[in-house]
């Protein structure tokens, strides 16, 4: 397996992050800890070191089972988890972006993890309460204790994380290196401002839901609903539309779908790692073998034509002939574009 460094940083992990989400059978579904271990050592034996999971997830049990599988070897491994999201409903500081929150979390992971530091933190969602600067200044803290190593943020919008990574260059502190979205051939709307925000400062994308929930491997359309609700976004006729498509060049490579998928993710121009959850080991072995496929410029066309989005304004209108004309003078495609 080759490695990627993570952002700007020199942190070298897996091109694929396993998602837990699934490890703990507290939420009605997902895998008891003995199936949770066979898939952390399948992905292990393969080259895989880099593991992503948060405080919510299960109740806590995924936290406890990925503990309890790193005392073999801690320092292989580079974990990822999350504070935000509430693991109680009797405090109302129990949950969200502040101070008090994230070090009582982290203090909590920290004993289920049964760890001293996470490599990885990421500030869950954003809670449209909390000051920028005192989540900034908390992360700080927690990096100078040695209790986190590097910081990521998800689900946020794109503004105030382009105001925490100038605020924590101003200040000398840590920034995010990574970006975790739902990014995939359903879910595009990242192209906005997420992506070019995140491809500016380097940070690399995490891509959740890159299957959509196992739709582009085209399982609805065969039937199997599982536990999706009728009038969800990855049932409608877009989504039939770019699913067929992704079958149709499945069956031109003689693949499973789900490696079209994510290697259409993977090649988007943006250093990228899907985050990719198995509940089953025949669910990870294939994943594992999608690093293998890459698609020519012809099958990322047609992807990319079956699924386009509206960027809107201002992104559309920079892509018109005559804003290109008087922009650049007429030099557009001769000149080099950093981002």
């Amino acid at each position: 397996m080759k490695y990627k460094l993570l952002g700007k940083s020199g942190l070298k992990v897996s091109p694929l992050c396993l998602g837990t989400m699934g490890f703990g059978t507290e939420w009605g579904w997902g895998v008891e800890r003995d199936a949770s271990f066979r898939i952390l050592e399948k992905f292990t034996d393969a080259g895989g070191n880099f593991i992503d999971t948060a405080n919510r997830y299960t109740e806590g049990s995924s936290e406890k089972i990925i503990g309890e599988f790193m005392l073999r070897d801690r320092d292989h491994f580079v974990l990822a988890t999350k504070y935000s999201l509430h693991d109680n409903t009797t405090n109302v500081n129990a949950s969200g972006n502040n101070r008090k929150n994230m070090i009582r979390s982290v203090e909590s992971s920290l004993k289920r993890l049964q760890t001293d530091y996470i490599d990885l933190l990421y500030l869950h969602i954003w809670d449209q309460l909390t000051p920028i600067e005192e989540v900034m200044a908390g992360l700080e803290h927690l990096i100078s204790q040695g209790k986190v190593h590097y910081i990521g943020i998800s689900d946020t919008p794109a503004w105030i994380i382009s105001r925490a990574q100038t605020l924590a260059e101003w200040r000398g502190w840590s920034s995010f290196i990574s970006l975790q979205v739902e990014y995939s051939l359903l879910q595009r709307t990242p192209e906005r401002e997420l992506i070019p925000m995140a491809k500016n400062y380097g940070m690399t994308l995490m891509p959740w839901a890159p299957l959509a929930g196992g739709a582009l491997t085209g399982k609805y359309l065969k039937g199997d609903r599982g536990r999706i609700k009728e009038g969800s976004t990855r049932l409608n006729e877009r989504a039939e539309r770019i699913t067929r498509e992704v079958m149709n060049i499945a069956g031109e490579l003689g693949v499973p779908e789900s490696h079209v998928a994510l290697s259409w993710v993977r090649q988007q121009g943006i250093s990228c790692i899907p985050i990719v959850g198995a509940t089953r080991l025949e669910q990870l072995d294939e994943n594992l073998k999608s690093l293998e496929l890459v698609l020519n410029a012809d099958q990322l066309n047609r992807l990319d034509a079956v699924s386009k989005i509206e960027l809107g304004f201002p992104g559309d209108f920079f892509r018109e002939e005559g804003v290109k004309t008087v922009t650049y003078g007429g030099f557009y495609d001769r000149i080099e574009k950093p981002f």
